[in-house]
């Protein structure tokens, strides 16, 4: 079993693919193919996406029963103690942590703005 997402290609690439496999949504491909034409398929993916990029998941054998290929993608395959995951890049910059008590903490600690001091019970 083989699936192919592609984004922005070529029409051209698009129907060359409706040759072998099933254009199931728009850039969507499925279908059952041999390894070779798998590879050669492939290949012609790469030589025709143009600014485009390419997603393939297959089927092979072993524990996790499938494999991933990408080309031109953001996300990337990456192995985590054997299983392979797609690995999605962080797009927000890291925050710097700051040193010190939080603004909210203090504010419990210390009774800052809207917050009403505990009051001990008068002697008897």
């Amino acid at each position: 079993m083989i699936t192919i997402v592609l984004t922005a290609v070529p029409v051209g690439l698009r129907g060359h693919l409706t040759r072998w496999l099933v254009e199931i949504s728009a850039g969507v491909f499925v279908g059952h193919v041999s390894t070779r034409v798998r590879e050669l398929l492939w290949l012609r993916i790469v030589e025709l996406s143009g600014d485009g990029r390419a997603l393939m998941v297959y089927s092979v054998p072993g524990e996790q029963r499938l494999s991933f290929r990408v080309h031109k993608h953001h996300w990337q395959p990456t192995d985590f103690d054997g299983i392979t995951l797609m690995m999605r890049p962080n797009e927000s910059p890291a925050q710097p942590v700051r040193a010190g008590w939080s603004t909210a903490s203090k504010r419990r600690r210390y009774g800052g703005r809207g917050t009403a001091r505990p009051t001990r019970p008068a002697d008897e």
